[in-house]
């Protein structure tokens, strides 16, 4: 079963620069146009975070940063693979040096995960970098 623990957990509280309501516990990236947050839709966007609620446009949306939280998986993972976000925002995984090598790691599976489960992962958004 999937949870969230918050004992260093960072969160931040954006609007929502869309309907996020079908996005809770997916990944969210800043829309450099207005600072609101947008669902991540290309697997090299860096997300900002994971959304942790599902708000309309223009409402509060809270974002999990850096910390434990649930995700929407994209597809198999094994606990301890590094977590990406794929183009639809849910976690994924890839081989480093590969396809990886344009995306950004965001943390990393701590469960086994099958697509479409909501599954626990930790994030550290604030400090993703490309998997070279």
């Amino acid at each position: 079963m999937a949870v969230e623990f918050s004992n260093a957990a960072v969160k931040k509280t954006f609007t929502a620069g869309g309907d996020l309501s079908s996005a809770q516990y997916k990944f969210v990236k800043i829309d450099n146009a207005d600072g609101d947050v947008v669902v991540c839709s290309a697997t090299t966007d860096r997300p900002i975070g994971v959304l942790q609620n599902d708000p309309a446009e223009g409402e509060a949306a809270e974002v999990t940063i850096v910390g434990g939280t649930k995700l929407v998986a994209g597809g198999s993972a094994s606990a301890g693979q590094p977590l990406f976000t794929s183009a639809s925002a849910t976690g994924a995984t890839a081989a480093i040096g590969g396809a990886a090598s344009t995306m950004y790691i965001a943390g990393a599976f701590i469960e086994d995960a099958a697509a479409g489960e909501i599954v626990t992962v930790v994030v550290n958004c604030a400090n993703s970098a490309r998997g070279v």
